[in-house]
């Protein structure tokens, strides 16, 4: 067996360059930790004319730099992509909740929009999960779905590190109260059940390992082991934590 190319973690503004999201794109991000890290930064990478929304909900302190509008008319839109400041769309706020668009939308953003950034699940803070029925909430027209698990989920228990535990652990077909090992982890990540959950073909399939740091970086290894031997021509991304980066 030929040993893959290792992988090098990287800060996350420079990950999410690697990504190469061209012009016309619709991204969904899915899965778990550190979904809206990696929408903020490909915000911040592409800036002018790129939309960031949710069809779910997220926290509505997570705008960063991004120019805010709530259920913007045509007119606002327009002229807030016409400022250098990715834009940031929802459809209201309720309290501390950003609640998403309807997942017709983004599509229709496009082309005065020259990409459009959608978090398309949820995970309630947890670095891993697998998907209900009615999840992700998958964009239409989308290109990319870029899965993202945080390495603090792997080798750790299940019940205590995913969003819906029973789920992770059916797909995974192990007890809640057992590890998410490497191989788990792998399984979780590739299967149609899991983070592949809607995908259809043509569309781009990336995973995101986020929050890699040396103290994690050997366990992160055998998780890109498994996935290369399950699929070897996965993409694979590695974001280091915001201590290393």
């Amino acid at each position: 067996m030929v040993r893959k190319k290792q992988i090098e973690p990287l800060e996350v503004h420079k990950a999410v360059e690697n990504l190469e999201i061209k012009e016309g794109e619709i991204v969904a991000l899915v899965g778990g930790g550190g979904k809206s890290t990696l929408l903020r930064a490909l915000g911040e990478l592409h800036g002018r004319g790129t939309i960031l929304t949710t069809t779910t909900k997220m926290g509505s302190d997570q705008t960063g730099e991004a120019n805010l509008l709530i259920s913007p008319s045509e007119k606002e839109l327009a002229d807030a992509l016409g400022g250098n400041a990715p834009v940031m769309i929802w459809d209201r706020v309720k309290g501390e909740k950003a609640f998403g668009v309807d997942p017709s939308l983004p599509k229709g953003w496009l082309p005065e929009a020259t990409r459009v950034i959608v978090e398309a699940d949820g995970a309630r803070r947890h670095p891993a999960k697998a998907p209900a029925p009615y999840e992700p909430v998958l964009p239409q027209g989308v290109t990319t779905v870029i899965a993202v698990i945080g390495a603090d989920a792997i080798d750790r228990v299940i019940e205590d590190q995913c969003h819906r535990p029973l789920r992770v652990a059916a797909v995974v077909n192990c007890s809640p109260y057992e590890r998410l090992t490497p191989k788990r982890a792998a399984i979780l990540l590739l299967d149609s059940n899991g983070s592949r959950k809607g995908l259809k073909n043509g569309m781009r399939f990336v995973i995101a390992i986020t929050k890699v740091s040396p103290g994690n970086q050997n366990i992160v290894e055998r998780l890109v082991q498994e996935l290369q031997s399950f699929d070897s021509e996965v993409e694979i991304s590695l974001v280091l934590s915001h201590q290393e980066g």
